[in-house]
């Protein structure tokens, strides 16, 4: 009988390990220089504005009573950043581990050129007469964030700039991959900085249409990641760590 009792408790303790529930807190970057000149910001990189680094406290202290079992960012410097100054408010250390797979959408030849001249492009190929035409058909909701990015792939002269395919496909495998690798550990809360397009790439991808606009800088986008393997999407540009850490 107790060998019988000794094989139940293993039994349910490795499948214990494997039936926890994670908690994605997807965090956009704090304010960057491109952002605040209006410029395509894709995979090149430019660092944190005071405000940027001041918006990342304010979420980190927001959220310093939430217990992360990991820490993840894309491989850029903003999001890297981002995710530092997030833990930074904690007396236990974080490592922060990066994925390419969570960088932000690549815009080929349009990287560090204005936001106008990429959308004015882009704005053609999907058949509008400006950026600022296109912008009003997505904000409306006639357009959706495979369109978009669909139309600034079409529009790089270089032929260089991702396909919505790409990007769904790279996130969405990187995204399993921290959710998978928190599962087997044992479930919990995970902590992962990464891009705004990244984000409603996600969000589509799990059958969420409801987003019409760009996220905030440092606002969280909860994700729960079942036992079952699904993922329920929880919280939408969420600000109030922000609010809270202010």
């Amino acid at each position: 009988m107790k060998k019988i009792l000794l094989f139940l408790t293993i039994i349910f303790g490795i499948s214990s390990c494997f039936a926890a529930d994670v908690e994605l807190y997807m965090v956009r970057h704090g304010k960057t220089l491109f952002n605040t000149v209006h410029r395509a910001q894709g995979w090149s990189d430019t660092p944190l504005t005071a405000e940027g680094v001041e918006v990342a406290r304010k979420a980190g202290r927001g959220l310093k009573t939430v217990d992360f079992v990991a820490a993840w960012s894309s491989d850029s410097g903003r999001a890297r950043e981002t995710a530092q100054l997030i833990l930074e408010p904690r007396e236990k250390t974080l490592p922060v581990r990066e994925r390419q797979g969570l960088r932000e959408v690549f815009f080929g030849s349009f990287e560090g050129d204005t936001n106008d001249n990429m959308l004015i492009a882009s704005a053609k190929k999907g058949g509008y007469a400006s950026g600022p035409q296109l912008m009003t058909a997505f904000t409306s909701g006639k357009i959706n964030i495979v369109d978009i990015v669909d139309m600034i792939h079409a529009a790089d002269p270089a032929k260089q700039a991702e396909s919505y395919a790409q990007v769904a496909q790279r996130v969405m495998a990187a995204v399993k991959a921290i959710a998978r690798d928190a599962q087997q550990k044992g479930g919990g809360n995970v902590l992962v900085v990464t891009h705004g397009m990244t984000i409603m790439t996600l969000l589509h991808e799990l059958d969420d249409k409801t987003l019409t606009r760009s996220l905030s800088n440092a606002s969280v986008t909860r994700i729960r990641y079942t036992d079952a393997g699904q993922f329920i999407i929880e919280a939408i540009d969420d600000l109030s760590y922000v609010q809270r850490g202010s």
